[in-house]
C-alpha cells in the first residue's frame, strides 16, 4: 500500500514524485525500463521549467550538466528554403520574456534531465523508484486503485494506492484501463527523427551565433518543418517530412540534410526513426482516483518545445492537490480542478500555437515566392520576423476562470500576455525576493502594513486546516507593479486572489481556493 503510485518514470513521472515526496507523501514510481533512453528529445526547457527544477532541488545539477554553453539556447532561427539562404530571422527567443521569471531557460537532452531527477528521487525517503517493473492492469478505479505489476525478475504482485497517476506516455495503459477517451487530429504526415554527428554543420551554423535550433521552411513540404537542433556542439537531431511508405533503407538522410542545410555536409548517423504527426488530447485527466499527466494526457508534434514543459506544469498543478486531499484539507472539487485547469490550457496550446504555426507557414509558402514577386515576398517575410515574437510573449498559460480562482472571468488558456501585474489565475511575476520566500504551502503575500489582514487569514487557515505562510513585502516601486496589496498565492506559484480591499473575507477566499 502506498499513498500515490506513479506509472511511468520518465521526466514528468519523476518530477511529480519529487514534488510529492518533498511534501511528505509516500510515493512509488513504476518504470518498465532500467536504463535511460538515448534519444535527445524534450531539450528546449522554459524559464518556468527551470523554476520547477529550483523547487525540486535539482537546478544546479541541471545547469552543470547542460552540454551547450549558457550563451546558446535562448533563441532559434527560421530560414526560407534552407539554412544557407539569404532570408532568415530569429525565432522563439524565450529570453524576450526573461524579466517575468526568476530563472533562465535551459537547453539540455531529456536523458540528462532524467538521470538528475532519478538521483534526486534516490535522496528522498518518501519516494521509491522501481525500475524494470511493468504495470499490466489498473483496477478499482473509484476506490483505492490496485495495480498488477510484473517485475523483470520475480513473481507478479499487486499494489494498492490512494491515488494512481499515469505518466506512461502517449500509448498510456493507465489511460486505457481508466476508460478515458482520446481525441485525435492527424495531419497524415510521416516524419523522421535522425540523430547524427557533424562538425561541419557546427562550422556552417556559426553564421547564427548563439543559436541552437534551426527551422527551414520549404514550399515543397506545405508548412511542415525541416527542423535541426543541437544536442551539443557537435551532435544534432533532425526532423523532416518523408513519404508515408518510407523505411530506414529508403530514406537518404544525406540528401534530406542537404535540402534543409543548403549543401551536402559530412556526418555520421547515430539513429534514424519515424513518427506520425498528430495531436492527441484526453477528454478528461481524471477518472475516480486515477489521473493522467504528460504525454498520457496530451501529445503533439515536437514543435515549439511545448511537450515536456507542459507535462512538468501538470505535475506542479496536481501534486499539491493530491497532498491536500491526502492530508484532509482538500476536497473532491479540488481534484476536479486539475482537469478544469490543465485540459483547456493544452487545447489552447495545440490550437493557438502548434496547429496555427503549421497553418500560417503553409499559407505564407503558398502565397509568396521570391521568384514570382520578390518585393511582396520580402515585405511578407519581414512582417513574419516581427510577428513571431507573439509566439513567446503570447504564450502565457493561465487559469483565469478556474473554479478555484477568485476575481475574474474567462477560461483557462495558453494565450495571454506577460506583464508585471498580479492577476488571479496567472503566474505570480517575481518581485524583489518573493520567490525565494515562498515555500510549499499557500502564501498570503502582503505589501506594506497589512498586519490585520494577515491575522484574519491565519485564523481562517487554522480553522480550515489549510497550511498558510505569511510573506510581507516592502512597499517598493517593484512590488507596486503587482497593483495589489494582498495576494493569495497557491503552492504552484499561481495567484488565487489579488486585490487591495483590506475588508475581504479571508475564510471565503481560502474556501474557494481549496475547492470548498
Amino acid at each position: 500500500m502506498t499513498q500515490v503510485a506513479i506509472v511511468g518514470g520518465g521526466p514528468v513521472g519523476l518530477g511529480l514524485a519529487i514534488d510529492l515526496g518533498q511534501r511528505g507523501i509516500e510515493t512509488v514510481v513504476l518504470e518498465r525500463h532500467k536504463d535511460l533512453h538515448t534519444i535527445p528529445k524534450g531539450q528546449n526547457l522554459t524559464q518556468r521549467t527551470a523554476e520547477h527544477f529550483r523547487a525540486w532541488g535539482v537546478l544546479d545539477a541541471v545547469e552543470a550538466a547542460r552540454p551547450i554553453p549558457a550563451s546558446f539556447g535562448t533563441a532559434g532561427v527560421t530560414a526560407y528554403r534552407n539554412l544557407l539562404s539569404d532570408y532568415s530571422y530569429e525565432w522563439l527567443a524565450r529570453s524576450d520574456v526573461q524579466q517575468y521569471y526568476s530563472e533562465r531557460n535551459i537547453r539540455i537532452p531529456q536523458y540528462d534531465v532524467e538521470r538528475i531527477l532519478r538521483a534526486r528521487v534516490d535522496g528522498l525517503q518518501t519516494v521509491e523508484l522501481r525500475c524494470s517493473s511493468r504495470v499490466e492492469d489498473v483496477s478499482a478505479l473509484d476506490e483505492r486503485p490496485e495495480l498488477l505489476i510484473r517485475p523483470e525478475h520475480g513473481d507478479p504482485y499487486r499494489l494498492r494506492a490512494d491515488f494512481v497517476v499515469g505518466c506512461d506516455g502517449a500509448r498510456s495503459l493507465t489511460r486505457e484501463k481508466a476508460g478515458i477517451h482520446q481525441s485525435f487530429r492527424s495531419h497524415r504526415r510521416r516524419m523522421i527523427l535522425a540523430v547524427f554527428h557533424s562538425e561541419e554543420l557546427d562550422d556552417l551554423m556559426s553564421r547564427f551565433p548563439g543559436k541552437s535550433y534551426f527551422n527551414a521552411l520549404h514550399p515543397e513540404f506545405g508548412g511542415y518543418w525541416q527542423f535541426l537542433g543541437r544536442v551539443d556542439m557537435k551532435n544534432w537531431f533532425f526532423h523532416a517530412p518523408v513519404p508515408v511508405e518510407s523505411t530506414p533503407e529508403t530514406v537518404n538522410l544525406g540528401a534530406r540534410l542537404a535540402k534543409a542545410v543548403g549543401r551536402e555536409i559530412a556526418f555520421e548517423q547515430h539513429y534514424l526513426g519515424f513518427w506520425d504527426l498528430r495531436i492527441a488530447i484526453a477528454d478528461t485527466y481524471r477518472r475516480g482516483s486515477v489521473f493522467i499527466a504528460g504525454d498520457a494526457a496530451h501529445s503533439h508534434p515536437p514543435y515549439g518545445g511545448y511537450g515536456v514543459n507542459t507535462g512538468f506544469e501538470d505535475a506542479r498543478n496536481l501534486s499539491w492537490k493530491l497532498e491536500a486531499v491526502l492530508k484532509g484539507w482538500g476536497t473532491n472539487g479540488l481534484l476536479d480542478s486539475y482537469t478544469a485547469e490543465r485540459l483547456p490550457v493544452f487545447r489552447s496550446t495545440a490550437d493557438d500555437f502548434i496547429a496555427r504555426m503549421i497553418e500560417e507557414d503553409r499559407t505564407f509558402l503558398e502565397a509568396f515566392d521570391p521568384d514570382r514577386d520578390l518585393s511582396a515576398f520580402e515585405t511578407a517575410w519581414n512582417s513574419r520576423a516581427v510577428s513571431t515574437k507573439r509566439d513567446v510573449d503570447g504564450y502565457f498559460p493561465n487559469y483565469r476562470g478556474s473554479p478555484i480562482v477568485l476575481g475574474n472571468g474567462g477560461t483557462p488558456s495558453a494565450v495571454g500576455r506577460h506583464c508585471h501585474k498580479a492577476r488571479p489565475g496567472c503566474y505570480l511575476p517575481p518581485k524583489e525576493d518573493v520567490i525565494a520566500r515562498l515555500g510549499a504551502n499557500f502564501a498570503l503575500v502582503t505589501v506594506g502594513d497589512a498586519e490585520s489582514v494577515g491575522v484574519r487569514f491565519s485564523e481562517a487557515a487554522s480553522r480550515l486546516g489549510v497550511p498558510l505562510d505569511l510573506v510581507n513585502m516592502t512597499d517598493t516601486p517593484a512590488t507596486r507593479e503587482w497593483e495589489s496589496s494582498f495576494l493569495l498565492v497557491r503552492p504552484d506559484r499561481f495567484v488565487a486572489y489579488a486585490g487591495c480591499d483590506s475588508r475581504l473575507d479571508a475564510a471565503s477566499v481560502l474556501s474557494v481556493a481549496v475547492g470548498r
